[in-house]
């Protein structure tokens, strides 16, 4: 399993990484949004619809944003849009994780399955606008998500019950504690501080996450931090919840090892949206 996993993580970024750092964007928004469509695909089969369904939802995100790219909207602030996508965020993941496993199936599939279509092609665009704003800043975003994820593993690991009895959310994901929550969030801290003093000393092609948020004063940022770290953690157990509904373990065996596209993106789901947003309420 370990070997499997190593030689898809090498495969994958064997294609990420020059489509990341390519003289111009649309390598990366190709790439990504194959991935995205994908995911869609995945997102058909969690809600229990055939083949030929699921691949009718990859269709439709593709054609969405095909449609947002050929309309100008990867270039534009689109503050309304990200506003609107986070609100839906919060009071969706909200609605889930508070009625949970059982709640999620009660919703009709008419309303399920377009839900995260369209959640699906928010992310792509996203994924997009960052990238225009630069790789620097792309990648900050991300790897926001991947140091909370890894601190809270690991911090999990080490404290998790023992400070604080109660799970984080034990019916939709037990593995998850508040100490890991916590963890996440000094890791996310740690990180921003450093990316941001390598902003300061390093030639980067455009200021980073972290900088853009450090515009708007420390208050700022730290507040920042916490709403975005929380809502990467928000998006791993909303995916969760979802394929407990749907009784699968993963979303698909694309990435073998690795499970399904949905499986290592359910965190940046809601994340970069809500990145996008915030530095464009700061002019970004």
């Amino acid at each position: 399993m370990l070997m499997q996993r190593v030689i898809t993580a090498v495969a994958l970024l064997a294609v990420l990484l020059p489509a990341l750092f390519a003289q111009v964007v649309w390598p990366w928004m190709a790439l990504t949004l194959l991935f995205i469509a994908a995911g869609s695909w995945e997102w058909g089969r969690l809600q229990g619809l055939g083949f030929g369904p699921s691949m009718l939802g990859g269709l439709l995100v593709t054609g969405l944003c095909a449609d947002a790219y050929f309309s100008g909207w990867v270039l534009q602030p689109l503050a309304g849009l990200w506003q609107s996508v986070s609100v839906f965020w919060v009071v969706l993941s909200v609605w889930m994780l508070r009625r949970g496993v059982t709640g999620w199936s009660q919703w009709p599939l008419s309303l399920r399955w377009p839900a995260g279509l369209l959640v699906l092609a928010a992310a792509w665009l996203a994924l997009s606008q960052a990238r225009v704003l630069g790789v620097n800043f792309l990648l900050s975003s991300m790897a926001l998500v991947w140091v909370a994820d890894i601190a809270a593993y690991f911090t999990g690991r080490a404290f998790g019950g023992r400070i604080i009895r109660r799970k984080l959310a034990a019916t939709i994901s037990p593995g998850k504690s508040w100490e890991g929550a916590l963890g996440g969030f000094a890791g996310v801290c740690v990180l921003a501080w450093v990316w941001r003093r390598l902003d300061v000393m390093l030639p980067v092609d455009a200021p980073s996450l972290f900088s853009r948020l450090m515009e708007m004063g420390l208050l700022w940022t730290a507040g920042a931090l916490v709403f975005l770290t929380a809502m990467s953690v928000v998006g791993d157990l909303v995916e969760s919840l979802v394929k407990r509904s749907a009784g699968m373990k993963d979303s698909s065996q694309l990435l073998p090892g690795h499970g399904g596209v949905l499986d290592r993106v359910d965190a940046l789901l809601p994340t970069l949206p809500l990145c996008m947003m915030l530095v464009t309420w700061g002019g970004a």
